[in-house]
C-alpha cells in the first residue's frame, strides 16, 4: 500500500472505496444496475480501478466480490424501494457498505499484511 501503517492503509482504503462506489458511480449506473448487468459490470469497473493503481491482486479480487455484493443488495434495495420500504431499503444500503467494507479489509489481510 502507499503507507507502511495497517491503521492509514484501511482509512485509505475506506476513502477509496467511497469514492468508487458513491462519487464515481454514475446516476445511470446506480439506477439501472440492479437489473442491467451491462451497468452493473461498468460500475464495477470504475469501481476497481482506483485500486489497481495500489494493488493489482487486491483490485481483481474486490471486483469479484463488488460485483457479487451489488448483484444482489442492489436487487433487494430495488425490491424494497418499488414497494415504498424506506426502513428495509436503507438497511439493505448499509448491510451493503458494511460487506463491502469487510470485504477490503479482510483482503487487505490476506493479500497485503
Amino acid at each position: 500500500m502507499v503507507f507502511d501503517n495497517v491503521l492509514y492503509d484501511i482509512v485509505l482504503i475506506i476513502w477509496i472505496h467511497f469514492i468508487g462506489d458513491f462519487i464515481l458511480q454514475t446516476n445511470r449506473m446506480a439506477v439501472s444496475k440492479s437489473e442491467d448487468n451491462v451497468a452493473l459490470t461498468e460500475h464495477v469497473a470504475v469501481y476497481s480501478l482506483i485500486f489497481m493503481f495500489i494493488n493489482v491482486k487486491f483490485a481483481i479480487v474486490n471486483m469479484v466480490l463488488h460485483f457479487m455484493v451489488d448483484y444482489v443488495t442492489s436487487r433487494v434495495a430495488k425490491n424494497f424501494w418499488q414497494k415504498n420500504e424506506r426502513h428495509w431499503f436503507f438497511v439493505t444500503i448499509g448491510f451493503d457498505q458494511a460487506l463491502h467494507l469487510t470485504t477490503l479489509i479482510a483482503t487487505y489481510a490476506l493479500l497485503i499484511k
